[in-house]
């Protein structure tokens, strides 16, 4: 729900002409293609599908990886990665790959994977390209903020030092989303021609004592 002062500078934006950004969900792979419309800052892929990969995050508690691969090569390269184990995931990685460098003519990605026990960016931030895929294979994933409820003055250096909690970025922890494991994410950042200032805003979430967290992000190359 939209607090007095969140609905005061809406009220402003639409009188100035100012277009809120949007999510779209859906339980269909297509709801992806959503990310090219001006509203939509988040296009989510609602995944139901658990990926066994305890016993690897045990054995492997470090384990990163960043490459270049291209639809062609990415499924013996990840593969190569993890010695030949983790089929299910080496062959779910290549295919958002494929996905990804179908859906914007792109020949090449930036993969990255890594295992991690604490937050990556663990304050509200917006992210410099001009957009993201994420997913997370095992723990807590990615929690975000939806556009009309962020005070984007608060952000970066305008935060004065203080937690997001305390910054005014936003108005209540009921307003923080949060994407469930194993769904995928395409996040627009703030070089996404026409979105200069209208990034997701999101973060990593906050891990408990022990918890182990897959995460697979790609990039624009």
């Amino acid at each position: 729900m939209m607090n007095k002062k969140n609905l005061n500078i809406a009220s402003e934006w639409r009188h100035e002409g100012y277009m809120f950004r949007h999510m779209s969900q859906d339980k269909q792979p297509t709801v992806l293609s959503d990310i090219y419309k001006e509203e939509i800052n988040i296009a989510i892929w609602r995944r139901e599908k658990q990926f066994s990969v305890k016993e690897f995050l045990a054995l492997n508690p470090t384990f990163q990886k960043e490459m270049i691969l291209t639809p062609q090569d990415a499924l013996s390269r990840i593969s190569e990665s993890f010695d030949n184990n983790m089929t299910e995931v080496s062959e779910d990685i290549a295919l958002l790959v494929d996905m990804f460098c179908y859906l914007f003519e792109l020949k090449q990605v930036g993969m990255r994977l890594k295992v991690l026990d604490r937050a990556m960016c663990p304050k509200f931030h917006v992210d410099k390209v001009p957009c993201r895929l994420v997913t997370t294979y095992q723990g807590m994933a990615t929690e975000w903020l939806p556009h009309e409820v962020v005070d984007q003055t608060k952000l970066g250096w305008g935060c004065n030092g203080l937690p997001d909690s305390e910054s005014g970025l936003y108005q209540s922890e009921i307003d923080i989303q949060q994407l469930d494991c194993g769904d995928v994410a395409l996040i627009k950042g703030t070089l996404w021609e026409g979105n200069e200032n209208a990034g997701l805003v999101h973060r990593s979430p906050g891990l408990i004592a022990n918890e182990k967290r897959l995460i697979l992000t790609l990039d624009f190359m």
